[in-house]
């Protein structure tokens, strides 16, 4: 994902746009309790997909 939005460093990925999305409820993390887990995934929420759709309606 770093490289399609052209950035370099995770530690700005993360502090620009994962950990906003995550608060404001675009993102949610499969295992919530547990950020450092093996098998960690982030997945859209309602709120996300919306906002995912109307992008894609845009195109």
């Amino acid at each position: 994902m770093l490289s399609v939005i052209g950035l370099k460093e995770r530690k700005n990925f993360l502090d620009l746009y994962l950990n906003p999305a995550i608060n404001e409820g675009y993102v949610c993390l499969l295992y919530p309790n547990s950020p450092r887990h093996p098998r960690q995934k982030y997945l859209l929420t309602v709120k996300g997909l919306a906002v995912y759709d109307e992008c894609n309606k845009l195109k």
